[in-house]
C-alpha cells in the first residue's frame, strides 16, 4: 500500500507540473513578446555595433554604420518609452559621433547631438540621459571647438541631473572652460577698451534700489574687473555686524564717488568703498541680522557689479510669497467647499478670485539712447512696445482690475537691472517684459514668449544676446544665470504663465488675421529677468524683420489685439492659480 500511494503521489506532482508547465505555454508568449522584443532587438542592434567597431575593414564603408544605427532606429520606433530605446538612442549617437571621425560630416556631429539631446529630453530618468548630456558638451568641447557652448551644456547637465553620475566630470569640464574662458574675455575686453590690463579701472558710482524684504546694489565700473565675494560673521566684541565684501583688483574709484553710502533698510545698514591694498579697492555691505541669501553677477555694456540681497523667511511665515500676494495671505481660510454661486459681477476679477495677483509690472523694452531693433528712423521697437503696453496697461485695470505700473511711460533709458529691481521693490506680483523680435531672415515671423532658464536652442541663446544688448558670451554671466537658477523659485509659475499668455495672445490673434504664427514657450538666460521675485516672461511679440509683421505691429488695432491677447493669458493664469487655491483648501477642509 505504501509503495501504491508513493506512486500515486508522483503521478500528481507530475500532473501538477504539466499543469503549470500548460499554463506558462498559454499565457506566456503574448507577455514574453511585449517584454523581450526590444531586448532582442537591442542585443542584435549591439552585435552588429561590436562587429563594425571589431573591424577595420568595415568602417571604411558608410552603409556598414547606417546598417547597425538603423537597427538602433527600430528599437525607439516601435518601443518608445522602453528602456532599451533609451540605450539605443545613446549608442547610435556614439556611433554617429564615431562615424565623423572617418566621414568629417558636420551633418554626422549634428546628428549625435539631436539624439543625445533627445535622450536627455524624453528619457531624462534613464541611467544614461546624463551621460548623453555630457556627450552633447563634449562635442562641442573637442570637434566643434565652441567652448562657451560646451559650457551650457555641461551647466545644463548640473542643472537637470544634480544625480547623475556624470556631474563630477561635468564640473571638472566646467573648471577648465571656466579658465579658458575668463581668460579669453579678460583679453577681450583689454582689446576692446585699447588699454593695457595694468590701468586701473574706475569704480564711477554705487546705486541701490531697497525694500524690507529686497535690496539691489549696483557698482558702475569704466570697464571688466576681477572680484569675488566673501562673507563674514558678525564681531560683537568690535560691535561689527555680519559683511558681505567684495575686492575688485586692479581698481581705483573716482574721486567724486561717495565711499560711504547709508542704506539702513532693514537688510544692510550701508555700503562702504575703499582702498584696501594697491591695485585693490575694496567694497563692503554691512548686513543686518535678517539676510537670508544674497547673489553676485556682473553685466556688460556697460560693465557693472550687481549684488542681491534677500531677507529670511520661514516657510509659512507671515508675508511669505508662494505664488501670491502676502495679502492674500492674510485671508481667512474657507471652510467646506466653495459655494457655486455667480461671481460678483460689480467687483473685479482679481476681487473676485480671491486676490492672488494684485499688482503687475509692464516693462517696455529699452528706451532712449537704446532703440532695439529698428528698420529705419521712424520705426523702433523701443517705441511699438511701449505703445503695446500701455494699451496693455488700460486692458489689465479694466478687464481683471488689477493694478498695473510701467517701468517706463515715455521714450527713456532705463537699465536691464534696473527693471528688474523696479518690479521688486515694488513688491509685484507678476512681471512681464515687451519686445518685438528680428532675425537675419525677412520669412521667420511668429510670437514667442520666454522664461527664465538656460536656453534651449541656438536661435534663442541668439535672441537672448540681442535682448541682453550684449554680443559677449562671458563665462561669469552664464554662471550667473546659473546662480540665479539654483536660486529662483519662480521657474515653474514663470513657466505657467509664459504658456498662458502665449496661448491667449495666439487664440486672440486667430480670430482677425489669416496667419498668427506661434513659435512656442522658449527658456533663454535673459537679464531683464534675473533677480525676479515673482513669476516674470518676456514675450516677443512679433518680427520686425518681416515685412507683414512690420506693417501689423505699426497697426494700433494690430496692438490692441496682441494687448487683448496677453490680458486674456494672465486672466488664464490668475484662475489657474485661483483653481489651485481651491483644490488645496477643500483638502485641508
Amino acid at each position: 500500500m505504501a509503495q501504491v500511494r508513493g506512486r500515486g503521489k508522483v503521478k500528481f506532482g507530475i500532473l501538477l507540473a504539466w499543469m503549470f508547465t500548460a499554463a506558462l505555454v498559454m499565457a506566456g508568449p503574448a507577455a514574453g513578446r511585449s517584454l523581450s522584443g526590444p531586448s532582442r532587438l537591442l542585443e542584435k542592434a549591439d552585435r552588429c555595433r561590436k562587429s563594425l567597431m571589431a573591424s577595420s575593414a568595415k568602417r571604411k564603408y558608410r552603409h556598414n554604420w547606417m546598417a547597425c544605427i538603423r537597427a538602433y532606429r527600430r528599437i525607439v520606433d516601435r518601443y518608445p518609452g522602453s528602456d532599451p530605446a533609451g540605450w539605443a538612442l545613446y549608442r547610435s549617437a556614439r556611433l554617429y559621433t564615431a562615424l565623423y571621425r572617418y566621414s568629417r560630416r558636420a551633418a554626422d556631429l549634428d546628428e549625435a547631438i539631436r539624439l543625445y539631446r533627445q535622450l536627455a529630453d524624453k528619457y531624462p530618468k534613464h541611467r544614461v540621459a546624463d551621460d548623453g548630456q555630457y556627450r552633447i558638451g563634449e562635442i562641442f568641447y573637442k570637434y566643434r571647438k565652441d567652448l562657451p557652448q560646451a559650457y551650457v551644456e555641461f551647466l545644463k547637465l548640473d542643472i537637470k541631473f544634480p544625480s547623475g553620475d556624470m556631474r563630477p566630470m561635468a564640473r571638472k569640464r566646467l573648471d577648465e572652460l571656466a579658465v579658458i574662458l575668463g581668460n579669453r574675455d579678460e583679453g577681450k575686453a583689454a582689446k576692446k577698451k585699447g588699454a593695457s590690463p595694468s590701468v586701473p579701472v574706475t569704480i564711477r558710482k554705487v546705486r541701490h534700489w531697497s525694500t524690507p524684504n529686497y535690496t539691489r546694489v549696483v557698482l558702475d565700473l569704466a570697464g571688466p574687473v576681477t572680484y569675488k565675494p566673501h562673507l563674514l560673521k558678525s564681531d560683537p566684541a568690535h560691535e561689527k555686524p555680519r559683511r558681505l565684501y567684495l575686492d575688485l583688483r586692479n581698481a581705483r574709484f573716482a574721486s567724486d564717488l561717495n565711499q560711504h553710502i547709508t542704506i539702513k533698510d532693514g537688510l544692510l545698514r550701508s555700503a562702504r568703498v575703499a582702498r584696501y591694498s594697491p591695485g585693490v579697492v575694496r567694497v563692503v555691505l554691512d548686513m543686518e541680522k535678517s539676510i537670508g541669501s544674497y547673489k553676485v553677477f556682473h553685466l556688460y555694456d556697460p560693465f557693472r557689479i550687481v549684488v542681491d540681497v534677500r531677507q529670511y523667511k520661514a516657510p509659512g511665515a507671515p508675508g511669505t510669497r508662494a505664488g501670491k500676494s502676502s495679502r492674500a495671505g492674510k485671508r481667512r481660510v474657507r471652510k467646506g467647499i466653495r459655494k457655486a454661486d455667480l461671481p460678483d459681477r460689480t467687483a473685479s476679477l482679481a476681487r473676485q478670485l480671491g486676490l492672488n495677483v494684485q499688482r503687475i509690472v509692464i516693462d517696455p523694452g529699452h528706451g532712449g539712447k537704446d532703440p532695439g531693433c529698428n528698420r529705419s528712423s521712424r520705426i523702433k521697437e523701443k517705441d511699438i512696445v511701449l505703445s503695446i503696453a500701455k494699451i496693455l496697461k488700460r486692458k489689465i485695470e479694466k478687464e481683471i482690475g488689477c493694478e498695473v505700473i510701467l517701468t517706463r511711460t515715455r521714450d527713456v533709458f532705463v537699465p536691464l537691472e534696473r527693471r528688474t529691481a523696479f518690479a521688486n521693490t515694488k513688491k509685484a506680483d507678476l512681471f512681464v517684459s515687451l519686445h518685438v523680435n528680428a532675425h537675419r531672415s525677412s520669412r521667420i515671423r511668429g510670437v514667442e514668449t520666454y522664461f527664465l532658464n538656460m536656453a534651449t536652442d541656438e536661435r534663442a541663446v541668439r535672441v537672448a544676446a540681442r535682448e541682453n544688448a550684449t554680443s559677449e558670451k562671458n563665462i561669469s554671466d552664464l554662471q550667473a544665470i546659473l546662480n540665479d537658477l539654483m536660486l529662483n523659485t519662480k521657474i515653474h509659475e514663470s513657466s505657467r504663465l509664459a504658456h498662458d499668455v502665449q496661448e491667449g495672445i495666439i487664440s486672440q490673434l486667430k480670430k482677425r488675421y489669416h496667419r498668427a504664427d506661434s513659435l512656442g514657450v522658449k527658456q533663454a538666460p535673459f537679464y531683464v529677468l534675473i533677480g525676479a521675485q515673482m513669476p516674470a516672461i518676456l514675450v516677443e511679440t512679433g518680427f520686425l524683420s518681416n515685412p507683414t509683421e512690420r506693417r501689423l505691429l505699426l497697426d494700433r488695432r494690430y496692438q490692441e489685439q496682441v494687448a487683448e491677447g496677453i490680458a486674456r493669458g494672465i486672466k488664464s493664469y490668475i484662475r489657474g492659480i485661483d483653481r489651485a487655491s481651491g483644490r488645496i483648501r477643500r483638502r485641508a477642509s
